[in-house]
């Protein structure tokens, strides 16, 4: 990806609520299968936080510090900001940095956390690496684009081959977790709310003002036109895949 594309992808996504799919019930959900005493100080690594929604209710349901991990600036700036406005800056500290490149020391997290975001390392690559942060005994929590069904069409399976050809059933990533010294807590599947009304319908009434800042350049017409097959993809094809909460605990 060219610099000017990373701009105008910052751009398209830095003023939205999400960077993908979620919501703080989805959020509040999967901390609660882990069973975090709210009493107890952890420490939590919330690892391509992007503008940091689910970093505020990790923050809001827990007695946590939490260190904010993003590669884009721009949007640890709107977390720091939120922060601010909720008197949470003194336990949230975003810090810039790539996924795969860390600032962190052996065993140092409680629970390393992702939503996602893990994809842009692969999903096996990402908890391998991200392994050595968290304690003994300590937890993982990411959600991964994965089959919710055994079988699909050819055109919903070419295109997911194509954009991330790690996608894999639920089964297969469980056992993905095991080969990697985890041990499975539970999962669940993100309901279709969490895409279409926290994502794709705000994503979709910001094309127009976005278009226009950059001149209806063909670069933007074409990030936007990607934007919209990836809704109408979907749109057509949700009861086949979606994200996938993956909790586990280190062994």
């Amino acid at each position: 990806m060219t610099e000017k594309e990373i701009e105008l992808l910052i751009n398209l996504h830095k003023d939205a609520d999400r960077q993908g799919p979620g919501s703080p019930e989805e959020t509040k959900k999967a901390l609660d299968l882990i069973g975090i005493d709210k009493n107890k100080k952890i420490r939590i690594a919330d690892i391509g936080c992007g503008s940091g929604a689910q970093t505020i209710s990790l923050a809001e349901n827990t007695n946590s510090s939490i260190v904010a991990i993003d590669l884009f600036p721009e949007f640890l700036e709107k977390l720091e900001k939120n922060a601010q406005t909720l008197n949470l800056q003194e336990r949230i500290t975003a810090k810039a940095h790539s996924m795969d490149d860390l600032p962190f020391t052996d065993n140092e997290f409680d629970l390393i956390w992702s939503e996602g975001a893990i994809y842009n390392m692969g999903f096996e690559e990402g908890i391998k690496q991200w392994k050595r942060f968290i304690k003994l005994n300590g937890y993982l929590a990411v959600s991964e684009i994965s089959w919710i069904t055994d079988t699909r069409p050819k055109e919903v399976e070419e295109h997911w081959l194509r954009e991330y050809p790690e996608i894999d059933t639920i089964s297969n990533k469980i056992r993905v977790l095991e080969k990697q010294g985890y041990s499975p807590i539970a999962h669940f599947i993100l309901p279709q709310y969490c895409w279409i009304d926290n994502y794709y319908r705000p994503l979709q009434e910001r094309f127009s003002a976005f278009l226009s800042k950059y001149e209806y350049s063909d670069i933007a017409k074409d990030m936007v036109e990607n934007e919209k097959n990836e809704i109408s993809i979907y749109e057509k094809y949700k009861e086949f895949y979606s994200y996938s909460f993956y909790i586990a605990q280190k062994k």
